[in-house]
């Protein structure tokens, strides 16, 4: 039977090896650092002719964040990609025979995933705020302000976290196509369209982006948004409650169905 370290060994394996999964997470930290910087510098440029109300409630930390909406999308297919490569490939069948235990199996893969997603995370949101603070001059704030530290790890967390939701839902849908033509418009799309609409934005903010985007903001309603019902914490909160429920109903699919 295969022991812990020896599985763990072969998903890193599996990973490192796969060119796609390099450049998908190669491409969240440009992609995000790229636009965030150009927001940034954007931002500085226009700041004078903002409104009022944006300039009293501008957020520095968030605005160098930016790309994230972009980047996020990079970390979907990466969690996409890692788990419904096996199904799309026919390894599962091998990978299951090597592996019986099913949840070592998953959960194997996930721990490997989850941590390469969340070190590429963190080292994505660190370069996206230093980058940010310094295209925006005198408008910039500092690691050591009140809560900017908090903000900028939190950044990191929620891109992992967007990982692990997806290799769960993939896990559930067990198909790479499936997942992505799912996930992706809805983080993209549907996600975004509804928090602009009445009504319907008192729902969107419990989706897992909406929830957990909120770690990254420093300013309490900034640039003129609406109070949310929960704070920085209890928002990544929820998100950490999508991801669970995501990772347990892969659990149970990958349990109870055939590879």
């Amino acid at each position: 039977m295969a022991s812990v370290p020896a599985v763990l060994q072969s998903e890193w394996t599996k990973i490192r090896t796969v060119a796609s999964t390099v450049w998908t997470l190669a491409s969240a930290l440009v992609v995000t650092v790229a636009v965030g910087a150009a927001l940034s510098a954007l931002m500085r440029a226009q700041f004078d002719n903002l409104p009022e109300f944006e300039r009293a409630t501008f957020d520095p930390t968030l605005i160098s964040f930016s790309g994230m909406t972009l980047g996020q999308l990079a970390m979907v297919v990466f969690g996409v990609l890692v788990v419904g490569t096996e199904y799309s490939s026919g390894m599962i069948r091998t990978s299951l025979a090597a592996v019986p235990r099913r949840g070592l199996f998953l959960y194997g893969k996930i721990a490997v995933a989850g941590l390469l997603a969340l070190a590429v995370g963190l080292v994505t949101s660190f370069l996206s705020f230093f980058v940010g603070q310094a295209l925006l001059g005198e408008h910039r704030t500092s690691i050591d302000e009140e809560n900017v530290l908090r903000a900028v790890i939190g950044g990191g967390l929620y891109m992992g976290l967007i990982a692990l939701f997806s290799m769960g839902v993939t896990a559930m849908l067990r198909s790479s196509m499936l997942a992505l033509g799912i996930l992706v418009p809805f983080f993209f799309l549907v996600s975004q369209i509804l928090s602009l609409v009445p009504g319907a934005r008192e729902v969107a903010r419990y989706f897992p982006d909406q929830a957990g985007a909120k770690i990254m903001q420093v300013v309490p309603n900034a640039m003129g948004q609406d109070p949310s019902p929960y704070g920085p914490w209890g928002g990544l909160g929820i998100m950490v409650l999508w991801v669970v429920a995501a990772l347990a109903g892969g659990y149970l699919v990958l349990k109870n169905r055939d590879a």
